[in-house]
């Protein structure tokens, strides 16, 4: 089945959950769960050759956090202050910042500044995670989203490797072969604001920081469009492949990557996309990826809108 729970997790999805994936596990039927309300499956196409295993249509009255968590703060916590990358924005779990609407799940960036013990920001914004509930080993990952355009604003929808020490410590973020970009990295979609009619998908792998290197390819909307509009953006990752997707227009693929293990040493293909990874999405502000906004841009407050989010994978 490929997919992880930790000790947090089955505590967090409670009895009916189990009961239906331990009744999945014996039929040979890989379904873990839905998030929010309404029956399993319920509106959810096919797709052939794979089958859905958790979704979540955003329906409910808040975030289901059985499955959902929320990162905090300037990434400071986490020994990355800006987030590695000098973003400008502070994550809260404020109902200003993460909330549903209309069936939608919102992250709102704000132009304010935030200073406290988790760090300092000149915005707020949103990070919402799957980290320490639900993770997955291959699969296909979809989300139906809107985006925000305006100079610095980074939205994402993407996949990191679930922290190996998690439970121990929960500030643990390095995966099985160690910190990033070693454990790898898969960036389903992300977009630059300054550039509303392309997005890009891209792989981080090969060694820790500074040594890691990467993979990236940009879509180009048709005429007449943008990422203001609603898209579908998808990753299909499969041992020894991963393909990506806008609308399921397949745009790049990628068959080659390597890394390096904690002794230095060169891991096996397909490592490191052949463990557990979480789901992530935010919005960001500034950064290294688009640059910083203006002040007092007129955007603000910005907003990206989430319809689902849904994993797939090969039936056993």
């Amino acid at each position: 089945m490929a997919i992880r729970t930790t000790k947090k997790a089955i505590t967090a999805v409670g009895v009916v959950a189990l009961a239906t994936f331990f009744a999945a596990c014996a039929t040979n039927d890989p379904v873990v769960g839905r998030a929010g309300s309404g029956q399993f499956g319920e509106g959810v196409p096919d797709h052939d050759g794979w089958a859905l295993v958790w979704h979540d249509e955003f329906d409910g009255s808040s975030l289901d956090e059985r499955y959902w968590d929320f990162d905090h703060g300037d990434g400071s916590l986490v020994g990355i202050p800006g987030w590695g990358n000098n973003e400008w924005q502070y994550y809260t779990d404020d109902p200003e910042n993460v909330f549903l609407r209309d069936g939608k799940l919102v992250l709102r960036a704000i132009e304010q500044r935030r200073f406290d013990e988790f760090g300092s920001g000149r915005y707020t914004s949103a990070r919402i995670v799957t980290r320490g509930k639900l993770a997955f080993t291959y699969g296909r990952f979809e989300a139906r989203m809107k985006l925000p355009a305006g100079k610095g604003l980074w939205p994402a929808f993407w996949l990191m490797p679930e922290p190996v020490e998690l439970d121990e410590n929960p500030f643990a973020r390095a995966g099985e072969y160690g910190g990033w970009a070693a454990s790898g990295e898969i960036d389903i979609m992300e977009a630059r604001g300054s550039r509303p009619h392309e997005v890009s998908g891209a792989i981080h792998y090969g060694d820790n920081w500074p040594r890691n290197v990467y993979q990236t390819r940009a879509y180009r909307f048709p005429e007449g469009r943008t990422f203001e509009q609603f898209a579908t953006y998808a990753v299909e990752w499969e041992p020894g492949e991963i393909r990506w997707y806008v609308d399921d227009d397949l745009y790049f693929t990628a068959t080659e990557w390597y890394t390096t293990g904690p002794d230095g040493t060169r891991v096996a293909f397909p490592a490191p996309f052949d463990q557990p990874f979480h789901i992530i999405l935010n919005l960001a502000v500034g950064g290294h990826f688009d640059g910083y906004p203006d002040p007092d841009a007129p955007y603000f407050p910005a907003e990206m809108e989430i319809e689902f989010i849904r994993v797939y994978q090969r039936p056993r």
